[in-house]
């Protein structure tokens, strides 16, 4: 008889990646949202409900499986490991929060865990190792593998089998290696022992069944994408798990049933004494099935879920590519159960599956037309919410899962593997591999040449960093895509005569409000004297920001990462994600003029820094845009000794600054540095603590690593503010000598250097004049060199700059110079 549903249970807040089911009315299941859920059936109502839940982590709970009873825990343990590479023991009766047992010697993400009867708990790592453990100390370390250690199982209570990403499994006696086997040609994810046979193990969409001496038995096919987890039924058949959102049971060598799942990722599968398959996925769902019609759910139900699978869009990649059909085609019985059918019905192109008696519509599949040169309507395939003409799996590195390679065959195929090898933080060298597998894969295609392409922005998949053609002498030098929205831009405008950027002018990152001062007198025959700029008290503050679209984008791609199996690790965790929630709430409320009572504390600023510590190059733009706001308007939050250091000390690192700075040709590299400066600039502030101390000069030193000639436009502004903010924080907290002499020099470098930009020079101008107040104020004037240089940077800029706001504040300087303090 065939598994129909039984029951769905529903309790966790994200991806279900870890089953155990070690009785009939006993099921414990492991999240991405730190928690552990004990669930057990009620004799009288039959149905399962969460006993208890274990907070077993402040990160994904990737592995969970059960211990039998022992005196002191008379029904059993809940065994849980997470992301730190941390075992858990809970005792089921009496439970309680907090562990029984922590046991410690995993040093990264443990992704399985087994025990056996006698009550050892064996464990495997992304530490490339796998772990036995008696009475809860450590026995063996089972060290071998050249890679993570995905699975391991007991054969008995000295001797275990592991599965690697190196490709191999091994055969262990304690610790001492018996035997090797080869063959897989991927990432080893999942092992099954099968009774009177030996095992099975999966890699890529291919299960093998071993014998125990090294002999390969069969092998079965039929999953079109990754498999995740193996699992064996009572009767002796293999259950799997698979990203293509099924679960398949095997008999015989053959495919009998494939169980589509509403979900895309299918983590993880375990089967119930009775012979019931349990199932766990990225929908934060576990669901029974039952091949018993007295455990099958209600008719009502049964007809919903059924009605849920049918309404699923599927695109290309997750059915078999197959000619699609007439109606008629399914009054001819299929071939094999899992067989797959295109039917078209009216415009709609259905997606139809054998399950051994009736075809059964498990969705619809997306069409489009082709965006390249094959001609006549061609499957668009959906990859992150955009189509492409074909998404590839492709094996860059050994021992690494595969990553997804989407392509339309309109694009240049350099700029899209550029693009590839840029998301999955690759190096460049595989750029000529990718291309040419693009050509390889797409025969009989006229792909695009890209003479006039431009490059995609990483971000929003459509909108590009670019400069724009040249402006006029007193216009800014370019203007830039906002790399959220695709529309606003980095702009600069004329400014209003004698004008303070302390007020409002245009802020260069969104293109809209304006630092712009203001206004000065109506024109007349005689204009009336502009009032003094220097000093400027105020430092220029950049704020603004499309918090909606910061937000959105910063959990899209955590989202992304957590789906693909290769990134899923890399992921925001529920309570970095409740901490980053929290800091964009505050700006938030900020932003609209109702500061917070309470600031953000250190745990904000450590939840930042971690997910820029692991998150790839060109996923980082929004981590760092938030905080540049975190210090802009909770300059306190960075404030505590060692804080400030820690944290920019994140922030460079993420930008990949190094000195000296050389020009990177990445586009996520060069908008990461300019958040950095803007940060770096925001900081510069009362409030911050940046002023005590040696720290504000030793940031500039830093920032000093690169000459302004290399930085581009969009980094020019936010490096200019940051010396006029800084000029601002003299004013009552001098810097040392070596410090002020590094300050004007690099003021120097922006008014002789910049030849387009005149916000940027009108920024420095002001940083110069302050410094330059600052000096008399505070008793310690410039030095004859010193005021020599000031007179040469600001010589020509007049003319190169015809703003009265430009000559306002040379005249200012110029006083100052001559003669004392205005």
């Amino acid at each position: 008889m065939s598994y129909k549903l039984s029951a769905t249970l529903s309790a966790h807040t994200s991806d279900v990646r870890a089953l155990s089911t070690p009785a009939d009315d006993l099921i414990l299941s492991s999240s991405r949202d730190s928690t552990a859920i004990v669930w057990r059936r009620d004799p009288s109502a039959s149905k399962f409900t969460s006993d208890s839940v274990f907070h077993a982590s402040t990160r994904y709970v990737n592995a969970v499986t059960y211990l039998p009873p022992t005196p002191d825990a008379p029904k059993g343990y809940a065994v849980t490991g997470d992301q730190d590479g941390i075992i858990n023991v809970y005792s089921l009766e009496p439970t309680k929060d907090d562990p029984d047992y922590t046991l410690l010697g995993h040093s990264n993400n443990v992704c399985g865990l087994r025990t056996t009867p006698g009550g050892s708990i064996i464990s495997c790592s992304w530490d490339s190792t796998a772990r036995v453990w008696k009475n809860f100390n450590p026995a063996y370390e089972l060290k071998g593998h050249e890679n993570s250690v995905w699975d391991v199982i007991a054969i008995n209570e000295d001797e275990f089998i592991t599965g690697s990403a190196d490709k191999t499994i091994k055969l262990w006696k304690e610790h001492k290696v018996i035997h090797t086997f080869s063959g897989h040609n991927a990432v080893v994810r999942s092992l099954a022992l099968i009774p009177d046979i030996g095992f099975a193990s999966c890699a890529d969409n291919e299960i093998r069944v071993w014998s125990l001496g090294g002999d390969l038995v069969y092998t079965l096919t039929g999953h079109t994408s990754f498999i995740y987890r193996l699992a064996v039924l009572p009767s002796g058949d293999l259950v799997s798990s698979s990203e293509d959102r099924s679960v398949r049971v095997w008999k015989d060598g053959e495919c009998s049933q494939v169980l589509v799942h509403p979900a895309i990722s299918v983590w993880t599968v375990s089967t119930l004494p009775n012979g019931d398959i349990v199932s766990g996925a990225s929908d934060k769902t576990i669901r029974i099935f039952s091949a018993s019609e007295d455990r099958w759910a209600p008719t009502e139900e049964l007809k919903a879920y059924e009605d849920v699978i049918a309404q699923q869009s599927l695109s290309s990649h997750d059915v078999e590519q197959v000619k699609v059909e007439t109606t008629d085609a399914l009054g001819t019985p299929g071939t094999k159960v899992g067989q797959t059918k295109l039917v078209l019905n009216g415009d709609v192109t259905e997606v139809h599956h054998w399950d051994g008696s009736v075809w059964e519509k498990i969705g619809e599949r997306v069409e489009g037309t082709s965006g390249g040169g094959g001609g006549g309507e061609k499957t668009k395939t959906f990859f992150e919410g955009k189509e492409y003409d074909y998404v590839w799996s492709v094996a860059i590195e050994d021992g690494e899962p595969s990553l997804k390679l989407p392509y339309n065959v309109s694009e240049n195929p350099m700029a899209a593997a550029q693009r590839f090898l840029e998301r999955n933080n690759l190096p460049v060298a595989h750029v000529n591999t990718i291309v040419e597998y693009i050509y390889q894969n797409t025969p009989g295609q006229t792909l695009g040449t890209g003479g006039n392409e431009q490059y995609v922005d990483p971000f929003t998949g459509a909108s590009r960093y670019r400069s724009s053609g040249p402006s006029a002498p007193s216009g800014p030098a370019s203007s830039y895509v906002d790399p959220y929205t695709g529309a606003s831009r980095y702009t600069g405008s004329p400014a209003p005569a004698a004008s303070a950027p302390s007020s409002s002018y245009m802020d260069p990152y969104t293109g809209a409000s304006r630092y712009s001062g203001t206004p000065q007198s109506q024109p007349a025959a005689t204009p009336a004297k502009p009032a003094s700029i220097l000093p400027m008290l105020q430092p220029v503050l950049l704020k603004e920001g499309n918090l909606v679209q910061m937000r959105a984008k910063l959990h899209q791609f955590s989202n992304d990462m957590m789906n693909e199996i290769s990134t899923s690790s890399l992921a925001m965790y529920p309570e970095e994600e409740r901490n980053i929630d929290d800091a964009f709430a505050y700006v938030q409320k900020c932003a609209a003029g109702n500061r917070p009572t309470n600031p953000l504390r250190t745990v904000h600023i450590d939840s930042v820094i971690h997910v820029l510590e692991r998150w790839p190059t060109s996923q980082r733009l929004p981590v760092l845009d938030l905080a540049r706001l975190i210090v802009a308007f909770c300059p306190e939050s960075v404030k505590e000794s060692g804080v400030k250091e820690r944290f920019f000390e994140c922030l460079f690192k993420a930008a990949e600054w190094q000195t000296p700075w050389v020009k990177s040709p990445s586009k996520p590299v060069e908008m990461n540095v300019m958040l950095v400066f803007r940060a770096v600039a925001n900081v510069a502030q009362e409030g911050s603590g940046a002023a005590d101390g040696p720290w504000l000069g030793q940031m500039l030193k830093v920032v000093s690593g690169a000459s302004y000639g290399t930085l581009t436009p969009a980094q020019r502004k936010p490096w200019a503010t940051m010396l006029l903010n800084v000029s601002c924080v003299t004013l009552f907290t001098p810097l040392d000598t070596s410090s002020r002499e590094l300050h004007l020099s690099m003021i120097f470098q922006v008014l002789e250097e910049e030849k387009t930009d005149s916000e940027s020079v009108y920024r420095a101008l002001v940083g110069l004049g302050n410094v330059i107040y600052a000096s008399k104020q505070q008793n310690s004037p410039l030095g004859g060199a010193q005021a020599a240089q000031v007179t040469r940077s600001m010589r020509d800029l007049p003319t190169r700059f015809p703003e009265d706001r430009v000559r306002n504040v040379v005249v200012e300087i110029s006083a100052l110079l001559v003669s004392g303090v205005l």
